[in-house]
């Protein structure tokens, strides 16, 4: 928002194109995409930046997988929630085989283009990003440090195997959803012609007779 000066003197308020505003002012949900990424962000730097601090690599270990975790639970329940209305969790039945289960916004309900877009693109590029992290600490024999960036690849894999789940689960239901719409519209068209038809021609015709 950006303010500009009329005639008289008065101050006026002066929207600004959405070219020019950043992904946060665009978005609908700009606390759950901070948070989208600030954690992400957190994580890299304790991983990168670490040994700047401390060389307790204990201490930094519990510091990234602390965050990492929290970054899991949170793109998890919260942010594909509110950035793109999909959920999905996994839950052990009594036999002990795995159900998925997904939730997803309805039909009706619109979504903000651009937190799609950077919801999307952050969760391929995270598991990405870490997994050229893991080249490099296996290349340059950080084993230990290797232990940090597997986890961060499984919990950030985890979350995109159960995101695109959710989403060819969202979309198969709108497809029957769809089609279940038009084969009703369909059926109910053909039954009205085929009533009138009869109605109008053959029981018309058969009571005219005399």
């Amino acid at each position: 928002m950006s303010y500009q000066a009329a005639p008289d003197g008065t101050v006026v308020d002066v929207e600004q194109p959405q070219s020019q505003q950043n992904m946060f002012q665009v978005s609908s949900h700009p606390i759950a995409l901070l948070f989208l990424i600030l954690f992400k962000c957190i994580a890299l730097a304790i991983y990168l930046l670490g040994n700047f601090f401390t060389n307790n690599f204990i201490l930094l270990f519990v510091l990234c997988v602390l965050v990492l975790a929290v970054d899991f639970w949170t793109v998890k329940n919260i942010s594909g929630r509110l950035l793109v209305g999909l959920r999905w969790w996994n839950e052990v039945r009594e036999d002990g085989t795995n159900e998925w289960i997904f939730e997803s916004r309805d039909l009706s309900i619109p979504v903000n283009t651009s937190d799609s877009r950077i919801f999307w693109t952050v969760l391929y590029g995270t598991p990405v990003i870490w997994s050229l992290l893991a080249i490099a600490a296996f290349f340059s024999l950080r084993f230990q440090w290797l232990l940090i960036v597997i986890i961060a690849v499984l919990l950030s894999a985890a979350n995109l195997i159960g995101y695109q789940r959710c989403d060819k689960d969202q979309k198969r239901r709108w497809n029957q959803l769809a089609n279940g719409s038009s084969g009703s519209l369909v059926s109910g068209m053909v039954s009205g012609l085929m009533s009138n038809a009869i109605t109008s021609g053959f029981v018309g015709r058969f009571f005219s007779r005399g």
